[in-house]
Protein backbone atom coordinates (compact mmCIF):
# COMPACT_ATOMS: atom_id res chain seq x y z
CA UNK A 1 0.00 0.00 0.00
CA UNK A 2 1.46 2.97 -1.09
CA UNK A 3 0.70 6.21 -0.34
CA UNK A 4 2.64 9.96 -1.36
CA UNK A 5 1.68 11.96 1.87
CA UNK A 6 0.87 15.45 1.09
CA UNK A 7 2.50 17.34 4.40
CA UNK A 8 1.84 20.91 4.84
CA UNK A 9 5.37 22.19 5.25
CA UNK A 10 5.09 24.66 7.27
CA UNK A 11 7.72 27.15 7.46
CA UNK A 12 6.19 28.86 10.83
CA UNK A 13 4.46 26.74 13.08
CA UNK A 14 2.06 29.16 14.68
CA UNK A 15 -1.08 29.30 16.94
CA UNK A 16 -4.09 29.77 14.51
CA UNK A 17 -7.05 31.47 14.39
CA UNK A 18 -6.48 35.08 14.90
CA UNK A 19 -3.56 35.13 17.69
CA UNK A 20 -3.07 38.85 16.75
CA UNK A 21 -1.38 40.81 20.02
CA UNK A 22 1.32 42.83 21.20
CA UNK A 23 2.69 42.70 24.86
CA UNK A 24 0.67 39.92 25.91
CA UNK A 25 0.29 39.08 29.71
CA UNK A 26 1.41 35.44 30.91
CA UNK A 27 -1.28 32.35 29.74
CA UNK A 28 -3.38 32.15 32.76
CA UNK A 29 -6.46 29.39 32.55
CA UNK A 30 -9.36 29.78 33.92
CA UNK A 31 -12.32 26.96 34.12
CA UNK A 32 -10.68 25.05 31.10
CA UNK A 33 -10.04 28.33 29.03
CA UNK A 34 -6.45 29.77 28.20
CA UNK A 35 -6.63 33.74 28.67
CA UNK A 36 -3.77 36.47 27.67
CA UNK A 37 -3.95 40.20 27.85
CA UNK A 38 -2.04 42.68 25.78
CA UNK A 39 -1.60 46.17 25.28
CA UNK A 40 -4.96 48.43 24.68
CA UNK A 41 -7.67 46.55 27.41
CA UNK A 42 -7.96 43.54 24.52
CA UNK A 43 -6.74 40.34 24.78
CA UNK A 44 -6.86 36.33 23.50
CA UNK A 45 -8.74 33.28 24.37
CA UNK A 46 -8.21 29.76 23.39
CA UNK A 47 -10.38 26.70 24.51
CA UNK A 48 -7.28 24.13 23.49
CA UNK A 49 -4.22 26.42 23.68
CA UNK A 50 -3.62 26.26 19.82
CA UNK A 51 -6.28 27.96 18.79
CA UNK A 52 -6.88 31.80 19.33
CA UNK A 53 -9.64 34.28 19.01
CA UNK A 54 -10.35 37.96 20.53
CA UNK A 55 -12.83 38.43 23.31
CA UNK A 56 -10.76 38.52 26.29
CA UNK A 57 -11.60 41.71 28.35
CA UNK A 58 -9.68 44.22 30.44
CA UNK A 59 -10.46 47.43 31.78
CA UNK A 60 -8.42 50.91 31.86
CA UNK A 61 -6.15 50.29 28.64
CA UNK A 62 -2.57 51.46 29.01
CA UNK A 63 -0.09 48.38 28.22
CA UNK A 64 1.71 45.44 28.59
CA UNK A 65 -0.31 43.77 31.83
CA UNK A 66 0.47 40.89 33.45
CA UNK A 67 -1.78 37.89 35.21
CA UNK A 68 -1.41 35.54 37.97
CA UNK A 69 -3.73 33.83 40.27
CA UNK A 70 -3.72 34.16 43.66
CA UNK A 71 -5.83 31.50 45.65
CA UNK A 72 -9.19 31.93 43.77
CA UNK A 73 -8.58 35.28 42.46
CA UNK A 74 -6.95 36.97 39.44
CA UNK A 75 -5.14 39.48 40.25
CA UNK A 76 -3.67 41.82 36.55
CA UNK A 77 -1.09 44.64 36.52
CA UNK A 78 -0.96 47.17 33.98
CA UNK A 79 0.70 50.21 32.65
CA UNK A 80 -0.71 53.40 32.27
CA UNK A 81 0.80 56.08 30.22
CA UNK A 82 4.36 55.67 29.76
CA UNK A 83 6.32 54.29 27.09
CA UNK A 84 5.63 57.28 25.36
CA UNK A 85 1.85 56.25 25.20
CA UNK A 86 -0.26 59.44 25.21
CA UNK A 87 2.14 60.88 28.68
CA UNK A 88 5.41 61.04 27.83
CA UNK A 89 7.28 58.92 30.32
CA UNK A 90 4.77 59.87 32.81
CA UNK A 91 3.63 56.26 34.17
CA UNK A 92 1.69 54.62 36.49
CA UNK A 93 1.38 50.99 37.41
CA UNK A 94 -1.72 49.46 38.68
CA UNK A 95 -3.64 46.61 39.83
CA UNK A 96 -7.27 45.01 40.09
CA UNK A 97 -9.10 41.98 40.52
CA UNK A 98 -11.16 39.78 39.54
CA UNK A 99 -12.96 36.14 40.73
CA UNK A 100 -12.69 35.09 37.03
CA UNK A 101 -11.28 36.03 33.56
CA UNK A 102 -14.27 34.75 31.60
CA UNK A 103 -16.16 37.95 30.31
CA UNK A 104 -19.71 36.09 30.10
CA UNK A 105 -19.43 34.44 33.75
CA UNK A 106 -21.80 36.65 36.52
CA UNK A 107 -19.24 36.97 38.43
CA UNK A 108 -16.96 38.60 35.97
CA UNK A 109 -16.20 42.11 38.05
CA UNK A 110 -12.90 43.93 37.97
CA UNK A 111 -11.78 45.53 41.15
CA UNK A 112 -11.19 49.73 41.09
CA UNK A 113 -7.72 50.10 39.92
CA UNK A 114 -5.24 50.66 42.43
CA UNK A 115 -1.79 52.50 41.62
CA UNK A 116 0.59 51.43 43.30
CA UNK A 117 3.76 53.17 41.89
CA UNK A 118 4.52 55.87 39.38
CA UNK A 119 7.06 57.62 37.15
CA UNK A 120 6.92 61.63 36.70
CA UNK A 121 8.82 62.00 33.35
CA UNK A 122 11.64 63.88 34.79
CA UNK A 123 13.33 60.49 36.66
CA UNK A 124 16.02 58.13 34.81
CA UNK A 125 12.88 55.64 34.71
CA UNK A 126 9.74 54.53 33.31
CA UNK A 127 6.96 53.12 35.11
CA UNK A 128 5.16 50.39 32.50
CA UNK A 129 5.46 47.08 31.37
CA UNK A 130 5.02 45.36 34.74
CA UNK A 131 5.63 41.54 35.55
CA UNK A 132 4.26 39.36 38.74
CA UNK A 133 5.92 36.96 40.76
CA UNK A 134 4.24 35.45 43.65
CA UNK A 135 7.97 33.60 45.39
CA UNK A 136 6.77 29.89 46.22
CA UNK A 137 9.25 30.18 49.07
CA UNK A 138 7.91 33.03 50.79
CA UNK A 139 4.26 33.71 49.20
CA UNK A 140 5.63 37.41 48.79
CA UNK A 141 4.65 39.10 45.75
CA UNK A 142 6.74 41.25 43.90
CA UNK A 143 6.92 43.06 40.39
CA UNK A 144 9.21 44.31 38.02
CA UNK A 145 8.82 46.95 35.72
CA UNK A 146 10.25 49.64 33.40
CA UNK A 147 11.73 50.42 30.02
CA UNK A 148 14.73 51.39 27.99
CA UNK A 149 13.87 54.91 29.31
CA UNK A 150 15.75 54.13 32.31
CA UNK A 151 16.06 51.63 35.27
CA UNK A 152 14.04 48.01 36.02
CA UNK A 153 12.87 48.42 38.99
CA UNK A 154 11.46 45.84 41.93
CA UNK A 155 8.62 46.72 44.56
CA UNK A 156 6.59 44.65 46.94
CA UNK A 157 3.12 43.95 46.58
CA UNK A 158 0.78 42.97 49.68
CA UNK A 159 -0.67 39.30 47.81
CA UNK A 160 -3.82 39.58 49.65
CA UNK A 161 -5.07 43.45 48.38
CA UNK A 162 -2.78 43.72 45.30
CA UNK A 163 -1.89 47.38 47.29
CA UNK A 164 2.29 48.18 47.47
CA UNK A 165 3.62 47.25 51.00
CA UNK A 166 3.79 49.54 53.43
CA UNK A 167 7.44 51.07 53.75
CA UNK A 168 8.80 49.14 50.20
CA UNK A 169 11.50 51.14 48.71
CA UNK A 170 11.77 50.26 45.52
CA UNK A 171 14.97 48.86 43.54
CA UNK A 172 16.76 48.82 40.85
CA UNK A 173 17.80 46.12 39.40
CA UNK A 174 18.38 45.62 35.17
CA UNK A 175 19.12 48.28 32.51
CA UNK A 176 19.37 48.31 28.76
CA UNK A 177 15.51 45.92 28.62
CA UNK A 178 12.02 46.45 29.25
CA UNK A 179 9.14 43.90 29.30
CA UNK A 180 10.99 41.82 32.17
CA UNK A 181 9.49 39.12 34.23
CA UNK A 182 10.42 37.26 37.09
CA UNK A 183 10.31 33.35 37.97
CA UNK A 184 11.87 31.21 40.78
CA UNK A 185 13.31 27.77 40.19
CA UNK A 186 15.37 25.24 41.61
CA UNK A 187 16.76 27.71 44.10
CA UNK A 188 16.97 30.77 41.81
CA UNK A 189 15.35 33.86 40.79
CA UNK A 190 15.28 34.76 37.33
CA UNK A 191 14.96 38.00 35.21
CA UNK A 192 13.65 38.10 32.14
CA UNK A 193 13.98 41.39 30.12
CA UNK A 194 13.35 42.04 26.16
CA UNK A 195 16.65 43.93 25.04
CA UNK A 196 16.38 45.47 21.33
CA UNK A 197 14.04 47.79 19.54
CA UNK A 198 10.37 47.18 19.54
CA UNK A 199 7.36 48.61 17.48
CA UNK A 200 9.12 48.39 13.85
CA UNK A 201 7.77 45.44 12.59
CA UNK A 202 9.97 43.06 10.47
CA UNK A 203 12.99 45.67 12.05
CA UNK A 204 12.05 45.36 15.23
CA UNK A 205 15.39 43.81 16.85
CA UNK A 206 13.61 42.92 20.36
CA UNK A 207 15.37 39.40 22.00
CA UNK A 208 14.98 37.94 25.35
CA UNK A 209 17.72 38.10 27.67
CA UNK A 210 17.86 36.54 31.50
CA UNK A 211 20.29 36.59 34.49
CA UNK A 212 19.35 35.11 37.81
CA UNK A 213 20.18 35.55 41.57
CA UNK A 214 19.78 33.79 44.63
CA UNK A 215 18.02 36.73 46.00
CA UNK A 216 14.86 38.33 44.53
CA UNK A 217 16.35 41.61 44.85
CA UNK A 218 19.16 40.87 42.78
CA UNK A 219 22.11 41.04 41.59
CA UNK A 220 21.00 39.70 38.66
CA UNK A 221 24.35 38.18 36.84
CA UNK A 222 24.33 36.19 33.81
CA UNK A 223 25.89 32.92 32.71
CA UNK A 224 29.66 34.93 32.17
CA UNK A 225 29.19 36.92 35.58
CA UNK A 226 27.59 40.26 33.81
CA UNK A 227 25.27 41.90 36.18
CA UNK A 228 22.10 42.76 34.19
CA UNK A 229 22.45 46.07 36.21
CA UNK A 230 25.60 47.02 34.00
CA UNK A 231 23.95 45.51 30.87
CA UNK A 232 24.04 41.66 30.90
CA UNK A 233 22.35 38.79 29.82
CA UNK A 234 22.23 35.54 28.56
CA UNK A 235 20.28 34.75 25.37
CA UNK A 236 16.83 32.97 25.88
CA UNK A 237 15.43 33.70 22.29
CA UNK A 238 15.68 35.69 19.19
CA UNK A 239 14.43 36.02 15.94
CA UNK A 240 13.50 33.03 14.04
CA UNK A 241 11.71 30.60 11.90
CA UNK A 242 10.56 33.46 9.43
CA UNK A 243 9.30 35.52 12.81
CA UNK A 244 11.40 38.58 14.61
CA UNK A 245 11.13 40.80 17.53
CA UNK A 246 10.39 37.86 20.35
CA UNK A 247 9.42 40.20 23.37
CA UNK A 248 7.00 40.10 26.93
CA UNK A 249 8.48 36.25 28.42
CA UNK A 250 6.26 34.20 30.15
CA UNK A 251 6.10 30.73 31.70
CA UNK A 252 3.68 28.08 31.63
CA UNK A 253 4.24 24.84 33.69
CA UNK A 254 1.79 22.73 32.05
CA UNK A 255 3.14 19.19 33.84
CA UNK A 256 6.39 18.15 35.34
CA UNK A 257 9.43 18.66 32.80
CA UNK A 258 6.74 20.14 30.31
CA UNK A 259 6.81 24.05 30.28
CA UNK A 260 5.83 26.37 27.28
CA UNK A 261 7.20 30.26 27.33
CA UNK A 262 4.64 32.93 25.63
CA UNK A 263 6.01 35.70 24.31
CA UNK A 264 4.87 38.02 20.82
CA UNK A 265 6.88 38.14 17.91
CA UNK A 266 7.09 41.82 16.83
CA UNK A 267 6.31 40.46 12.99
CA UNK A 268 5.25 37.06 11.45
CA UNK A 269 6.51 36.92 7.87
CA UNK A 270 3.82 33.98 6.84
CA UNK A 271 0.80 36.68 8.49
CA UNK A 272 1.31 40.00 6.98
CA UNK A 273 4.42 40.58 9.19
CA UNK A 274 1.49 41.32 12.13
CA UNK A 275 2.65 41.10 15.75
CA UNK A 276 1.73 37.35 16.47
CA UNK A 277 1.28 35.00 20.47
CA UNK A 278 4.26 32.87 20.37
CA UNK A 279 4.04 30.04 21.71
CA UNK A 280 7.58 27.81 22.24
CA UNK A 281 8.60 24.72 24.45
CA UNK A 282 10.71 25.90 27.63
CA UNK A 283 14.19 24.39 27.93
CA UNK A 284 16.33 24.43 30.93
CA UNK A 285 19.82 23.48 30.09
CA UNK A 286 22.75 23.43 33.29
CA UNK A 287 20.14 25.66 35.01
CA UNK A 288 19.69 28.34 32.23
CA UNK A 289 16.23 29.02 30.48
CA UNK A 290 16.15 28.63 26.84
CA UNK A 291 13.70 28.33 23.95
CA UNK A 292 13.02 25.39 22.64
CA UNK A 293 11.41 24.93 18.54
CA UNK A 294 8.37 23.49 17.53
CA UNK A 295 7.97 20.19 16.12
CA UNK A 296 7.96 20.54 12.34
CA UNK A 297 6.50 18.17 9.65
CA UNK A 298 8.87 15.94 7.95
CA UNK A 299 10.31 12.16 8.05
CA UNK A 300 12.35 11.01 11.42
CA UNK A 301 13.72 8.40 13.36
CA UNK A 302 11.45 7.85 16.64
CA UNK A 303 14.36 7.10 18.79
CA UNK A 304 13.96 6.27 22.90
CA UNK A 305 15.82 7.75 25.53
CA UNK A 306 15.82 4.41 27.16
CA UNK A 307 18.75 2.54 25.00
CA UNK A 308 18.83 4.43 21.85
CA UNK A 309 16.54 1.97 19.53
CA UNK A 310 14.31 3.48 17.72
CA UNK A 311 10.20 2.68 17.16
CA UNK A 312 9.78 0.43 14.58
CA UNK A 313 7.25 -2.27 12.70
CA UNK A 314 7.54 -5.27 13.61
CA UNK A 315 8.29 -7.24 10.34
CA UNK A 316 10.76 -9.64 9.00
CA UNK A 317 13.96 -8.12 8.16
CA UNK A 318 15.03 -8.30 4.20
CA UNK A 319 18.31 -8.43 3.55
CA UNK A 320 20.04 -5.99 1.05
CA UNK A 321 22.07 -7.23 -2.38
CA UNK A 322 25.27 -6.21 -2.34
CA UNK A 323 28.30 -7.28 -4.50
CA UNK A 324 30.62 -8.68 -1.45
CA UNK A 325 34.32 -7.86 -1.77
CA UNK A 326 36.68 -9.95 1.00
CA UNK A 327 38.36 -7.06 3.21
CA UNK A 328 41.70 -8.41 2.72
CA UNK A 329 41.60 -8.85 -0.69
CA UNK A 330 39.85 -5.66 -1.94
CA UNK A 331 41.02 -4.04 -5.74
CA UNK A 332 42.07 -0.15 -4.29
CA UNK A 333 41.46 0.57 -8.02
CA UNK A 334 38.16 -0.25 -8.71
CA UNK A 335 36.39 2.54 -8.77
CA UNK A 336 33.29 2.91 -5.74
CA UNK A 337 29.99 3.75 -5.90
CA UNK A 338 27.28 4.92 -3.99
CA UNK A 339 24.73 1.90 -2.95
CA UNK A 340 21.25 2.75 -3.16
CA UNK A 341 19.13 2.52 0.81
CA UNK A 342 16.89 0.03 0.56
CA UNK A 343 13.12 1.62 -0.95
CA UNK A 344 9.89 0.83 0.22
CA UNK A 345 8.80 -0.89 -2.48
CA UNK A 346 11.59 -3.38 -1.92
CA UNK A 347 9.98 -4.53 1.40
CA UNK A 348 6.36 -3.17 1.80
CA UNK A 349 4.76 -6.56 0.20
CA UNK A 350 6.54 -9.01 2.39
CA UNK A 351 4.22 -7.35 5.46
CA UNK A 352 1.48 -8.62 6.50
CA UNK A 353 -1.99 -7.42 5.97
CA UNK A 354 -4.00 -5.68 8.32
CA UNK A 355 -2.73 -4.59 11.60
CA UNK A 356 1.15 -4.72 12.59
CA UNK A 357 2.48 -4.50 16.44
CA UNK A 358 5.84 -2.19 17.07
CA UNK A 359 8.58 -3.23 18.42
CA UNK A 360 12.19 -1.10 19.25
CA UNK A 361 15.15 -2.04 17.54
CA UNK A 362 18.95 -0.91 16.26
CA UNK A 363 18.03 1.68 13.81
CA UNK A 364 19.16 0.79 10.34
CA UNK A 365 17.33 3.82 8.40
CA UNK A 366 15.30 0.76 6.81
CA UNK A 367 11.15 1.93 5.34
CA UNK A 368 9.79 0.25 9.03
CA UNK A 369 11.91 2.85 11.16
CA UNK A 370 11.04 5.95 9.07
CA UNK A 371 7.50 8.15 10.47
CA UNK A 372 6.73 11.09 8.97
CA UNK A 373 4.91 13.48 11.03
CA UNK A 374 2.47 15.50 10.10
CA UNK A 375 0.31 18.40 11.85
CA UNK A 376 -3.07 18.42 11.57
CA UNK A 377 -3.84 22.04 12.85
CA UNK A 378 -7.70 21.53 11.84
CA UNK A 379 -7.44 18.49 14.37
CA UNK A 380 -6.72 20.81 17.33
CA UNK A 381 -3.53 21.26 19.64
CA UNK A 382 -2.67 22.67 22.52
CA UNK A 383 0.06 25.24 24.12
CA UNK A 384 2.57 22.78 22.73
CA UNK A 385 1.51 22.84 19.81
CA UNK A 386 -0.60 21.11 16.46
CA UNK A 387 -2.06 17.36 16.76
CA UNK A 388 0.21 15.16 14.92
CA UNK A 389 -0.04 12.18 12.75
CA UNK A 390 2.51 9.50 13.19
CA UNK A 391 2.79 7.34 9.81
CA UNK A 392 5.25 4.91 8.46
CA UNK A 393 6.69 7.48 5.51
CA UNK A 394 5.12 6.69 2.24
CA UNK A 395 2.04 4.82 3.65
CA UNK A 396 -1.46 5.17 5.60
CA UNK A 397 0.15 3.31 8.47
CA UNK A 398 -0.57 5.02 11.40
CA UNK A 399 0.66 5.24 14.50
CA UNK A 400 -2.91 4.45 16.96
CA UNK A 401 -3.52 3.75 20.51
CA UNK A 402 -5.73 1.12 21.31
CA UNK A 403 -8.20 0.58 24.01
CA UNK A 404 -5.82 -2.18 25.69
CA UNK A 405 -3.65 1.09 26.42
CA UNK A 406 -1.01 -0.82 23.74
CA UNK A 407 0.03 0.10 20.17
CA UNK A 408 -0.39 -0.66 17.25
CA UNK A 409 0.00 0.33 13.25
CA UNK A 410 -3.46 0.09 10.78
CA UNK A 411 -5.10 2.25 8.07
CA UNK A 412 -5.47 6.42 8.89
CA UNK A 413 -8.93 6.87 9.48
CA UNK A 414 -9.13 9.62 11.77
CA UNK A 415 -10.48 7.91 14.95
CA UNK A 416 -9.82 7.76 18.51
CA UNK A 417 -6.09 7.07 19.08
CA UNK A 418 -4.68 8.14 15.80
CA UNK A 419 -3.95 11.82 16.54
CA UNK A 420 -0.73 12.79 18.99
CA UNK A 421 0.59 15.29 20.95
CA UNK A 422 3.94 15.59 20.52
CA UNK A 423 5.57 17.83 23.76
CA UNK A 424 9.15 18.65 23.66
CA UNK A 425 9.96 18.13 27.83
CA UNK A 426 12.39 20.94 29.46
CA UNK A 427 15.59 18.32 29.23
CA UNK A 428 15.31 18.59 24.84
CA UNK A 429 13.89 15.15 24.74
CA UNK A 430 9.79 14.40 23.56
CA UNK A 431 7.15 13.07 25.36
CA UNK A 432 4.71 11.38 22.32
CA UNK A 433 0.82 11.27 23.47
CA UNK A 434 -2.54 10.19 22.04
CA UNK A 435 -4.58 13.13 22.18
CA UNK A 436 -7.52 10.71 23.26
CA UNK A 437 -7.79 6.48 23.56
CA UNK A 438 -10.24 4.57 22.78
CA UNK A 439 -12.89 3.64 25.39
CA UNK A 440 -11.56 6.56 27.48
CA UNK A 441 -13.89 10.19 27.91
CA UNK A 442 -12.00 13.54 27.10
CA UNK A 443 -8.81 14.50 26.31
CA UNK A 444 -5.83 12.00 27.57
CA UNK A 445 -3.04 13.79 29.85
CA UNK A 446 -1.89 10.50 31.60
CA UNK A 447 -0.85 7.85 29.16
CA UNK A 448 2.33 8.13 26.98
CA UNK A 449 4.46 6.09 24.29
CA UNK A 450 6.77 4.28 27.13
CA UNK A 451 9.81 1.70 26.65
CA UNK A 452 8.44 -0.85 28.82
CA UNK A 453 11.87 -2.29 27.74
CA UNK A 454 14.69 -2.39 25.37
CA UNK A 455 12.22 -3.41 22.27
CA UNK A 456 8.95 -2.77 23.74
CA UNK A 457 6.84 0.23 23.24
CA UNK A 458 3.49 0.69 24.92
CA UNK A 459 1.21 3.02 26.57
CA UNK A 460 2.15 4.16 30.25
CA UNK A 461 2.04 6.22 32.86
CA UNK A 462 4.19 9.60 32.22
CA UNK A 463 7.21 9.38 34.48
CA UNK A 464 9.13 12.59 33.75
CA UNK A 465 12.36 11.14 36.26
CA UNK A 466 12.30 8.00 33.83
CA UNK A 467 13.91 7.60 30.23
CA UNK A 468 10.88 5.27 29.29
CA UNK A 469 8.45 7.96 29.17
CA UNK A 470 11.06 10.06 26.87
CA UNK A 471 11.88 10.10 23.48
CA UNK A 472 13.94 11.94 20.35
CA UNK A 473 13.50 12.71 16.94
CA UNK A 474 15.94 12.21 14.56
CA UNK A 475 15.03 14.01 11.12
CA UNK A 476 15.95 11.98 8.10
Amino acid sequence: MLFTAQLSLLTSMAQVGQPYIHDPSTIAECDGRYYTFGTGGGGLISEDGWTWHGGAERPGGGAAPDVLKIGDRYLVVYGATGGGLGGGHNGRILTMWNRTLDPKSPDFHFTRPIEVCSSDGMEDQDAIDPGLLLDPTTDRLWVSYGTYFGTIRLIELDPTTGERMKGNKERDIAIDCEATDLLYRDGWYYLLGTHGTCCDGVNSTYNIVVGRSRSVEGPYLDNVGRDMFHGGGRMVVAAGDRKTGPGHFGRTVIDEGVEVMSCHFEADLDRSGRSVLGLLPLLWRNGWPVAGEAVKAGTYEIQSERRGYSLELAVDFIRMEQERERFWDMDLTKPLKALPEQRLEDVVATWPEGNIPLRCGDYMFRPHQHWTLTPVPEAGGTLCGPLFTIQIAGTRRALTATASLELTTCDFQGRDGQYWRIEQLTDGTYRILPHTIPGQSGRNTRYCLYSAGDSTPTLAEYDFHSDNSKWNLRRQ
